[in-house]
């Protein structure tokens, strides 16, 4: 039986892209044969909103059907998990109580583990290849309970010229994490809302790709409207125009993940 990997997308600043590669790559390794399971750990529900309309998502965020429910009663996660309509992906919705997430889990017992406890029957049982897990743009102890669950960390860095910035205060928290969770690595950046016409584009590439023990994905994905489309249509877009150029650009990226978590 093959170990599920659980791969985080995490970076503290907003509008990096986060969502949108978590549940592209996640459909994208469905597409592959892989068995993947998502989880929404956003209060603002994008990543639900990507597979559902806003009817089904705020249901889910009102039954408790959602990550916030399992974690604040700390139950086995597998009784959160939704099935999509695509073959060989689920996912676990979120509501905007996760709002209230830090505080539920401050006074809790070994509180940076809880997320890895709820996580631990499914990931035993090995019916998934992979667990994509989306962060909110904090560096919160919600965010340290999503890197201690995690083998992986992915940082989406936006290529604009505030797309570095919080960088720095990223690696640090994830060093933090690591004193108590060793198993975590960083996978690497991945470069999104890239503009290669753009001299910052360029700056952006050749700063990541400079700096030490830093690994920078080799694929990118480039700024395209259709993405746009796809979210207002609850798809990703690899599914909702699968021969766009962010489309095959987020497959790229897929092989790469599974080429790096099986090395």
């Amino acid at each position: 039986m093959s170990r599920t990997q659980i791969i985080a997308f995490a970076n503290n600043k907003g509008g990096s892209g986060k969502t949108t590669s978590c549940s592209n790559i996640g459909c994208a390794l469905a597409m592959m044969g892989k068995r993947v399971l998502i989880i929404d750990g956003d209060m603002q529900l994008n990543l639900t909103l990507s597979f559902f309309n806003e009817e089904v998502a705020l249901e889910y965020a009102s039954n408790g059907k959602n990550i916030y429910t399992a974690i604040k009663e700390e139950k086995d996660l597998s009784d959160f998990v939704v099935s999509t309509e695509y073959k060989g992906l689920d996912i676990i919705p979120s509501t905007s109580l996760m709002s209230a997430i830090e505080f539920d889990i401050f006074p809790k017992w070994q509180r940076e583990f809880i997320l890895r406890k709820c996580l631990e029957p499914i990931r035993a049982r090995g019916y998934y290849d992979y667990i994509l897990i989306d962060s909110p743009p904090t560096l919160g102890g919600w965010v340290m309970n999503i890197m201690c669950a995690s083998d992986f960390v992915v940082i989406p860095v936006e290529a604009s010229p505030w797309g570095l910035f919080g960088l720095a205060n990223m690696f640090d928290f994830i060093n933090k994490v690591k004193e108590i969770s060793p198993r975590l690595s960083v996978m690497g950046i991945m470069v999104t809302k890239a503009d290669e016409r753009k001299n910052y584009f360029k700056e952006t590439l050749k700063t990541l790709k400079e700096s030490e023990d830093v690994r920078v994905f080799d694929n990118y994905v480039r700024i395209d409207s259709t993405i746009e489309w796809s979210q207002d249509n609850s798809k990703p877009v690899v599914a909702y125009k699968k021969y766009s150029r962010s489309a095959i650009e987020y497959k790229m990226l897929a092989k790469e993940i599974v080429e790096y978590a099986n090395r």
